[in-house]
């Protein structure tokens, strides 16, 4: 062949240097049938052009969206324009679905993010009277005097919603114990378990966690020794003659993810204040 054609192509080394890849992959794909020099010399030169170049960035591309080699050569040699189309449409939507996975994990994350450091920061000792927000709660059926295998289904029943509608965006799931029952000292009968969430499902039962006043503590270790912390925040509220709402909101802060033992983990428990009539 001419010299004056071969300039107008790449050598494999520099066919592998544009597509910013090794040689043996370009002769992997050759081996395979898949992308095969344009210019193959009898003594062993090879040559791609600039064209084939296309070729290869859409191979990659159907590579990132876990379309196998296999498929790939399959289509290659059965391929119309539109067959491309159909294809090209379909993986544009599964890289939908990623990117809408992605920013849900990364939404994930910085909240975890937030809620670790927000842990490392207070004084979990003291009990506090700090305004929130209101805030969107995703609940699960009542649990209220449920018995521990009805306990258990509930809570797997929950946290598959939650997942399965995509309402989960990093937050613990708490725990609400009602009025009624902080008083008489039934720390552990709970109304309802809930997540914190952004989005309405229609159907789904939610509860406005009220803005507003709360008196926060935080217990440290095993769920088991939590009525302490609960009795350290009714002295607070009868020594402030304070009225409480409807229900307290429990939720870890540190848990299994962030430190080692149950000994560790840190819940922060909320009982609204109400204004003194």
């Amino acid at each position: 062949m001419n010299d004056d054609i071969t300039r107008k192509y790449f050598t494999t080394g520099e066919f592998a240097k544009l597509c910013n890849v090794k040689k043996q992959t370009l002769f992997h794909y050759d081996d395979i049938g898949l992308l095969s020099p344009e210019i193959k010399m009898e003594n062993g030169y090879r040559y791609y052009s600039y064209h084939q170049f296309d070729l290869f960035h859409v191979i990659e591309l159907l590579k990132e969206v876990d379309m196998p080699l296999k498929e790939i050569k399959r289509f290659f040699e059965n391929k119309t324009p539109l067959q491309l189309i159909d294809l090209l449409k379909s993986k544009h939507l599964e890289m939908d679905k990623k990117i809408h996975d992605l920013r849900q994990l990364q939404k994930i994350i910085e909240t975890k993010i937030n809620i670790t450091e927000l842990a490392l920061n207070v004084d979990i000792l003291e009990i506090t009277r700090i305004h929130q927000e209101e805030e969107l709660l995703f609940l699960s059926e009542s649990i209220l005097d449920c018995s521990d295998r009805d306990f258990l289904k509930s809570v797997a029943e929950f946290i598959d919603d939650l997942y399965k509608n995509e309402l989960d965006m990093g937050y613990p799931i708490g725990a609400m114990v009602s009025r009624d029952n902080i008083l008489k000292g039934d720390y552990g009968n709970y109304t309802y378990l809930y997540n914190k969430t952004a989005k309405h499902l229609k159907g789904a039962t939610y509860h406005i966690k009220p803005k507003g006043t709360y008196i926060v503590a935080y217990h440290k270790g095993s769920d088991e020794y939590i009525a302490q912390t609960y009795q350290k925040m009714l002295d607070y509220i009868h020594e402030h003659d304070i009225h409480i709402g409807g229900y307290s909101y429990e939720e870890y802060i540190l848990d299994e993810i962030s430190v080692s033992g149950s000994e560790n983990y840190v819940t922060r428990i909320m009982i609204e204040a109400l204004d003194n009539e």
